[in-house]
């Protein structure tokens, strides 16, 4: 019987970029939806969004479903993820973590960043009237995608959408999320340059145990590959 996946984007990005995954975990007799969040979608009002607007959010999805999923968080999703399952635990069958961030308790994403990258992006934020950082075209060539080809920068681009700052400047409290007992999973694309070596799977050490499933790829692999992510995340729950 197919599992039912919840597939949350991370910053920047809208639930759109996960169509590829959908469309192949639907060929292999699954459901998906990839919901996008509060303030990323076409006329959002970003100005107020918090980071338990997110989670709330992520929660309402889980919980409108009549049998359990299987969540999945990418990026800056994995922190929505921390936020959002204790509001839905007995929904959830597995969590995965694709290439995410999974914040220590009382940490905020922009504190694992170097110092003067923090202060310039709430600089930006403070300056903008929806308290929103846009994408950056040279962090997304240069870093989130170096190496892969143009034409996937240049369709990358054309996906993102400001990012209200709370997402990231918000620090997380676990200590609900920590004593859940829900199988996790790691799916750790191994190429990825977005973060310094090792980081992501350091992150990960903050979920205590969990499976691993190491893939080829980069940061953006879901939506570039996305069969091979499907095939990662079908792995997870066999």
């Amino acid at each position: 019987m197919g599992k039912h996946f919840v597939l949350i984007h991370g910053a920047w990005h809208t639930g759109e970029t996960w169509s590829g995954v959908i469309k192949a975990l639907a060929s292999s007799g699954h459901t998906a939806e990839a919901p996008t969040m509060p303030g990323h979608g076409p006329g959002d009002d970003r100005r107020n969004i918090t980071l338990a607007d997110y989670g709330r959010r992520v929660a309402e999805v889980v919980n409108r479903r009549p049998g359990k999923v299987v969540l999945v968080g990418h990026s800056s999703g994995g922190i929505m993820l921390q936020a959002a399952t204790p509001l839905a635990a007995e929904k959830i069958e597995r969590l995965i973590f694709l290439n995410a961030f999974i914040m220590p308790d009382g940490t905020a994403q922009l504190d694992l960043v170097p110092p003067d990258v923090a202060r310039m992006m709430r600089q930006v934020a403070a300056a903008d009237p929806e308290h929103c950082i846009p994408p950056d075209e040279n962090f997304v060539r240069h870093v989130l995608v170096a190496g892969d080809p143009k034409s996937d920068q240049d369709r990358l681009l054309t996906c993102l959408v400001p990012q209200p700052v709370a997402l990231l400047d918000t620090k997380v409290s676990t200590a609900g999320f920590n004593a859940l007992a829900i199988p996790k999973t790691v799916v750790f694309c191994r190429d990825d340059t977005s973060l310094p070596p090792g980081a992501y799977l350091g992150l990960a050490q903050n979920l205590g145990r969990f499976d691993l499933i190491e893939i080829p790829g980069g940061h953006e692999t879901f939506l570039f590959q996305p069969e091979v992510v499907a095939e990662a995340l079908i792995k997870a729950v066999s």
